[in-house]
């Protein structure tokens, strides 16, 4: 007898995971830009370089149940004050929620689809700095989730319109990593 349940926890738990659906529709490269400004003068340089990172990311509706995605990093390479070189990529993805309540949509659109992103966006990343005649780089994991719950406890801080860690999620927006 296959309809027979052995367990009356079984039944809700398979309904649950069946109503709430995350899905990567589609991931794409939106933009892509590198320059080295002082080429090729900067190949002769000696010094140390220092590398600066800036990374955001952008949720936009697409449909009822659909967002884009959008990470955005850009890579700073400088010696002084000389740009040794400038990498920009915004990774996308569309992604297809169902069954979440706003504040899982947040979190998910947060942090998951950015994690998705990430390793897709350094890879380009790191073929556009060797294809620009510079020593490859590996841009290191982030934990997304530990920079949305500090987002959170900023956003908790600063009052925003009596925003607590419990609640302070809502709809899908513009945020900053």
């Amino acid at each position: 007898m296959t309809d027979e349940l052995t367990n009356g926890a079984a039944a809700p738990q398979a309904e649950d995971q069946q109503a709430s659906q995350f899905m990567v529709e589609k991931i794409y490269v939106k933009d892509l830009s590198f320059e080295v400004p002082n080429a090729p003068a900067v190949f002769n340089m000696d010094g140390e370089n220092n590398l600066g990172m800036n990374m955001q990311h952008q949720i936009t509706p697409v449909s009822d149940n659909a967002f884009e995605v959008v990470l955005h990093l850009t890579l700073n390479c400088q010696q002084g004050e000389s740009t040794i070189y400038l990498a920009e990529v915004k990774q996308a993805g569309v992604f297809t929620l169902a069954g979440f309540d706003p504040q899982g949509v947040e979190f998910l659109l947060s942090t998951q689809a950015p994690a998705i992103l990430y390793p897709y966006a350094r890879q380009v990343l790191s073929d556009l700095i060797q294809a620009g005649g510079f020593p490859p780089f590996l841009l290191q994991p982030i934990n997304f989730e530990g920079l949305y719950m500090d987002a959170m406890r900023q956003r908790a801080e600063e009052g925003a319109e009596g925003v607590n860690l419990e609640d302070a999620a809502g709809e899908p927006r513009h945020l900053d990593s």
